[in-house]
């Protein structure tokens, strides 16, 4: 057996004739490592994407893989595949924690003489075992970083037996990292690409580019590094270094022997300096003109060849003590958000168009720095980041645990070091994260102050060694906070403490107690969908000036002190506003270094049972199906160059309160002014002022009229084009008494989709406009609820927003019958035809 790191068989080591295997959207480029095979050969890569079938559960060994029918019911599934992509938030029963079997027969076709044949795996979770028929080639621990596995003394034997069989476990492990008290949902299965990969006998397992700019940023050194796949070279093999300029122009070529590649002292064993030369006037990469060279570097070995294409930018990062955060030598404010590979119906298996969609989104909010929670995520987000202008914190995945056994301890140094070295070229990252929260209550083995600071201690000291020119980072570890270069406390002003009005001198409180000060982890849940006339009465009771740091197991929505998160309304009304006085006060701070709210997207998570969509946390600015909450507009008021306009509201049909009572109408724009329109009637012209809160200013009283009401905001940049929306509402005056009774109606029908909509009224059939109640919903007859998605219209046990709730139905055929229950309320039916 033989298992090796992700440069020595580099999935995206495709040759060019391989590109119609892996579509690549044409306004992108990738660093393509290019394997120049014999004449009339095959491709030298191979997605396997389909063709795989799936059993969950355990099987006697690997015979038992393939002599099963009796005694197992396989599924046909395509790849990638997370066994958790249902039952991920399912409100009755935790996600399966368990083994999930992959099988596939599989056909090799190695081009090259003498050439080795490889198994690449961009990520499986948790612990992964590979057979080839009934012999085990390979066992790698851990969720998140590529791997590979050399299968080619297995199929080169005379008969070989090509049924492949993989072995996926996310089972609980106190070996293993993450933790399993972590508040996210330890996926299993193989949910990153998996890949057969040929290789000519010599061939570069990696190449790092390193970058040297100098003070004046007018000129940079670069050094390239490279290691072999461990075979030794012949002396005479050829080493051919290119670099491209981001305009496509060829600008240094360079070749020397393998002989004479100089033994360098880098951080990789086995790394020689390929080449050396200076770099006039390069262009820098930055969030607004993200620039990206290419290296490509070219072995021939007895007429055969092989390449290696890395991107790598220059630039700059300063971090001085006290603030602020300087990139090429200029402030730059870090707007962020954080990201977990998640996805409705997807869970951890997302498709590339989803990733893409979801990174331009975040992007396209105007953020420049995300936090890639909390592990190594697929290359292709890195590759993102790095196209898009995102800087990249990337963390390792000791997250809530104590310092665990010998084992442990190896594994999280092996994890840190095979990340840093698989994302060492990107120039997004710019903080190699720790860990995340470890003094957690209930940590395994135990909070041991002493032994986390050791261990921490020595991880920081590694990063070091491995990458000089990145800052480490920790959030939350308040007795080890001054080992980490970059630290974050625990601040979460007007949710798990205190009012958001406190967050400023949380800010500054906490700025003097550290070197490097960053806000990571910032904001509010929000059920979407629900909203509020009076968002702040949940805060009554919550103590102004409170420490507002998440404290003890302050997230669950029971005991403890008054704190919005327990007693407030989870509208998204309240989490804009919250989220509204956070970023006018961190665009107000010149020492502020940045800040990352959390998270961008909601998801599932096996510790929130209660909430209203059970085990998701809903912090999310989308939900978890990639929808926009209004507080998504909120940030892009703020943070977008992109002129935009939002009416808040669009997801609040029904609004109350008296015929002549003044409401507030709500427009988050990034322009100087805007005007409203009530029924076609201007209510006037706002200017935009961050100071004036909330909305920036831009918000208008008027009385609604009974029933049906339409608003259009019209906003008008300083130059270009204006900007507009507009939504239409009812307004309700009756009032309404204690909830009664369910009504259950359809009001859709989409491509064989039927979606239906439970609202709860008093006893005289008024809508209860401020009902929160759980309910449930469920199907008799041959259909099935669409469910399970962690979105407020995908689940079948859901809080209602504004006195409703939706769920959709599939593949109905003849009659079936739709239920939605309460707790103390009848339960309604409705009858629906396919």
């Amino acid at each position: 057996m033989h298992v090796i790191s992700r440069r020595q068989f580099l999935m995206s080591t495709l040759p060019t004739a391989a590109a119609a295997v892996l579509p690549v959207a044409p306004a992108w480029s990738r660093a393509l490592a290019e394997l120049q095979t014999p004449e009339g050969s095959t491709a030298a890569a191979e997605r396997i994407t389909d063709g795989w079938e799936y059993l969950e559960g355990s099987l006697d060994g690997p015979w038992q893989v393939w002599n099963s029918s009796e005694i197992a019911t396989w599924s046909k599934v395509s790849l990638p595949h997370c066994f958790n992509h249902y039952d991920g938030c399912d409100p009755d029963t935790p996600a399966y924690r368990g083994i999930g079997w992959y099988r596939r027969h599989i056909a090799v076709t190695n081009p090259y003489p003498k050439g080795r044949t490889i198994l690449h795996f961009a990520g499986a979770g948790q612990t992964t075992d590979v057979f080839l028929g009934e012999s085990h080639l390979g066992h790698h621990v851990g969720g998140y970083g590529e791997f590979a596995v050399d299968i080619t003394s297995q199929v080169q034997k005379p008969g070989a037996d090509l049924r492949l069989a993989i072995r996926c476990d996310n089972g609980r492990d106190l070996d293993r990292m993450p933790s399993d008290v972590s508040d996210f949902t330890l996926y299993g299965g193989l949910y990153r690409h998996v890949s057969v990969v040929y290789l000519p006998e010599f061939s570069l397992e990696a190449v790092h580019v390193h970058i040297e700019l100098n003070t004046t940023r007018d000129a940079a050194e670069v050094t390239v590094t490279g290691r072999p796949n461990g075979s030794m070279f012949p002396s005479d093999s050829l080493l051919k270094v290119e670099l491209v300029a981001p305009n496509g122009q060829l600008i240094h070529e360079g070749s020397i022997t393998w002989a004479n590649a100089e033994p360098a002292k880098t951080a990789f064993d086995g790394e020689r300096v390929l080449s050396g030369f200076s770099l006039p006037s390069p262009d820098l990469w930055s969030p607004s003109n993200p620039h990206l060279y290419q290296c490509r570097v070219t072995l021939t070995v007895e007429g055969t060849k092989h390449s290696l294409t890395e991107r790598f930018g220059v630039r700059s990062v300063e971090f001085p003590e006290g603030g602020p955060f300087l990139l090429n030598g200029k402030r730059l404010l870090l707007r962020g958000t954080h990201r977990h590979e998640d996805h409705a119906g997807y869970a951890a298996a997302l498709p590339d168009e989803i990733v893409r969609r979801e990174m331009r989104m975040i992007r396209e909010m105007g953020a420049n720095f995300i936090r890639l929670a909390h592990y190594q995520q697929s290359r292709l987000v890195l590759e993102l980041c790095d196209e898009l202008g995102l800087l990249v914190w990337e963390e390792l995945p000791w997250c809530r645990a104590g310092v665990g056994s010998d084992r442990w301890q190896t594994l999280g140094r092996e994890k840190l070091r095979i990340m840093i070295d698989q994302h060492i070229n990107h120039p997004s990252v710019i903080f190699w994260g720790l860990g995340n929260e470890d003094d957690w209550p209930g940590e395994y083995p135990s909070v041991d102050e002493a032994a986390i600071r050791g261990y921490m201690t020595e991880l920081n000291t590694l990063a070091h060694q491995l990458d000089q020119s990145r800052y480490t980072s920790y959030r939350r570890c308040d007795f080890a906070r001054d080992i980490p270069d970059v630290y974050s406390p625990s601040i979460w002003a007007g949710w798990y403490g205190g009012l958001y009005t406190d967050y400023q001198h949380s800010l500054e409180t906490q700025r003097k107690r550290v070197g490097r000060f960053i806000h990571i982890e910032w904001g509010a849940d929000s059920h979407a969908r629900r909203h509020s006339e009076d968002p702040n009465r949940g805060i009554f009771g919550v103590s102004a000036g409170a420490n507002t740091a998440e404290r003890g197991l302050a997230y669950e929505n029971h005991g403890g002190v008054a704190r919005v998160s327990r007693d407030g309304d989870w509208s998204e009304t309240y989490a804009c506003d919250l989220f509204d006085w956070h970023l006018k006060t961190q665009e107000s701070l010149p020492w502020l270094a940045g800040t990352a709210q959390w998270i961008f997207k909601d998801f599932t998570t096996p510790l929130r049972v209660e909430n209203p969509v059970p085990r998701v946390n809903q912090k999310g600015l989308v939900e978890r199906d990639m929808t926009p909450k209004e507080a998504y507009y909120v940030f892009q008021s703020y943070w977008s160059a992109t002129p935009m306009v939002r009416l808040y509201g669009h997801t609040w049909p029904v609004r109350w309160g008296a015929s002549d009572e003044k409401k507030t109408i709500r427009v988050y724009s990034n322009c100087p002014q805007a005007e409203v329109f009530l029924n076609g009637t201007s209510l006037g012209v706002k200017h935009r002022n961050p100071d004036d809160f909330p909305c920036a200013g831009l918000r208008w009283l008027a009385s609604f009229r009974k029933g049906r009401n339409e608003l259009r905001v019209v906003a008008r940049p300083h130059e270009g084009r204006e900007v507009a929306d507009e939504l239409s509402f009812e307004y309700q005056t009756e009032s309404w008494g204690k909830p009664a009774k369910f009504e259950l109606r359809e009001i859709a029908r989409d491509q064989g989709q039927i979606t239906c909509q439970a609202t709860l009224h008093d006893a005289n059939g008024v809508l209860c406009l401020d009902a929160a109640h759980p309910v449930r919903f469920t199907l008799a007859g041959e259909g099935a609820l669409i469910d399970n998605l962690g979105t407020s219209t995908g689940s079948r046990a859901v809080q209602l927003y504004n006195g409703r709730a939706e769920i959709s139905i599939a593949s109905v055929r003849g009659e079936v019958s739709l239920a939605v229950s309460s707790p103390s309320l009848p339960t309604t039916l409705c009858k629906l035809s396919g």
